[in-house]
């Protein structure tokens, strides 16, 4: 069978068998030997080149042992491989398909992120993300720190050897709105200030003052692979979006270009960022001289 481009199914349901097999303490040999098949053939069908059939899905979730509602997720993924795009539901709770973001995110060379009300994710401190989440009120107070540690944990992207290249833009409005009160946002801002020098990172503030920019309708993200076609996602409460169509990353590669022509420049934005930490620390010692 021909190898194809990998698609974001394919991909997912190729991790899904990595993981698998990994659970039981095989190698890609050994589950090759068991199947009767190349080590090639498992390679490709692992990395989302190859697709493998409905039965082919069955047989090697039969010799790793995966059963119940994994195995009926990953055969349902097996279905629809060729389809690309994918809109995933998941309601409420902390969604399960966070994992396909982290995937992606990892194999990411450059990721661009705009977000347009909150600071993102992967910038995010860990008391300004527990009061995100708190003053939304969308979560159980019993979740709210698996939903901080799970935001958290992606920040270890920028530990790595060889970290991604990251450009962040983020409106004005984003640094003003006071999430979690004045220390926390004091410290937000403190943290986004350093997160700026380093090296392959990125950050440029959209000014109130230009009025309308491109974006304007929502936060996005687009990572770019070394290996595979570049994927634009976005996520609302209930839903995460990942999108892959030529003509779709197209689109977002202009909102991208405009932004960049609307953005203040790193240094302008890094003094508006100072200026407004340096705002909220003299706030609070005004308020804490009161008598």
């Amino acid at each position: 069978m021909r190898d194809r481009e990998p698609t974001i199914r394919s991909r997912e349901l190729g991790e899904g068998l990595r993981r698998a097999m990994e659970r039981t303490g095989m190698d890609q040999k050994g589950a090759a030997e068991k199947l009767g098949w190349s080590q090639s053939r498992v390679s490709r069908l692992l990395s989302g080149k190859r697709g493998g059939t409905e039965v082919d899905v069955s047989a090697f979730l039969a010799v790793v042992a995966v059963t119940g509602t994994e195995r009926e997720r990953l055969l349902a993924i097996c279905r629809e491989q060729n389809t690309p795009g994918w809109l995933q539901q998941h309601g409420s709770r902390l969604p399960k398909q966070l994992r396909t973001l982290i995937d992606h995110e990892n194999k990411a060379v450059s990721i661009d992120d705009f977000q347009p009300t909150l600071v993102p994710g992967l910038l995010q401190t860990t008391d300004y993300a527990r009061a995100l989440i708190r003053e939304i009120g969308m979560i159980p107070a019993e979740e709210i720190e698996d939903r901080v540690a799970a935001r958290l944990g992606r920040q270890s992207l920028f530990g790595r050897e060889r970290p991604a290249r990251f450009s962040f833009f983020i409106h004005e409005f984003v640094l003003r709105l006071p999430v979690g009160g004045p220390a926390v946002m004091a410290e937000q801002l403190q943290h986004l200030l350093r997160k700026a020098t380093r090296p392959y990172l990125s950050l440029r503030v959209v000014p109130a003052a230009r009025g309308g920019y491109a974006a304007a309708s929502g936060a996005f993200k687009l990572m770019e692979f070394a290996e595979f076609r570049p994927v634009a996602y976005l996520e609302s409460e209930t839903t995460s979006l990942f999108l892959e169509k030529p003509e779709e990353i197209a689109t977002y590669r202009r909102m991208l270009a405009l932004l960049a022509q609307t953005a203040l420049g790193e240094r302008e934005s890094m003094e508006l960022i100072a200026t407004l930490a340096t705002d909220l620390y003299e706030d609070r010692e005004d308020h804490d001289d009161r008598p």
